[in-house]
């Protein structure tokens, strides 16, 4: 799985529109200023969302973009696959090029990079827009943290 600036974007931009939509359109010029991204970029980022279902869009008057889905439904890795696409640090190709050297087999590396993929991909498949807007994802840190200190001080 590719994590670009777009994905990023894409992201931040949904979890604004979950916030805000409230069953309303959301104009996407909202969006772009609350977030201050681009509104041209937006407008690309929100084709590619529409494109893969995750958004509906309410033209005229009153205008503007809906969650296709509950936020509740509508998990991380999806909204960064919609953008970025299924491309990730394990993809190699026979004969595709790594520098000046072309790569004619998997090379020793290729199963640990295929590991972080499935890592990340699993981890953004199970967080929700909910999730985050509700900040369910910063207790798990809290207690990945915590429980590292208390390891430290036993140590100690």
């Amino acid at each position: 799985m590719r994590l670009s600036t777009k994905g990023r974007y894409a992201v931040m931009a949904m979890v604004d529109l979950a916030r805000h939509s409230n069953g309303y359109p959301v104009p996407l010029g909202e969006i772009a200023d609350r977030q201050e991204i681009s509104l041209s970029y937006l407008e690309q980022l929100f084709a590619r969302l529409r494109r893969n279902g995750l958004v509906s869009s309410v033209r005229g008057p009153g205008g503007g973009y809906l969650l296709a889905r509950p936020a509740e439904e509508t998990c991380i890795a999806d909204i960064v696959m919609a953008v970025d696409g299924p491309v990730g640090t394990a993809s190699f190709g026979t004969g595709a090029m790594d520098g000046a050297q072309p790569i004619r087999t998997c090379p020793l590396t290729h199963d640990l990079w295929l590991e972080l993929d499935n890592q990340v991909h699993s981890y953004l498949s199970s967080v929700t827009l909910a999730d985050v807007i509700e900040r369910r994802i910063l207790a798990t840190n809290a207690m990945v943290v915590q429980e590292e200190t208390r390891v430290a001080m036993t140590a100690e």
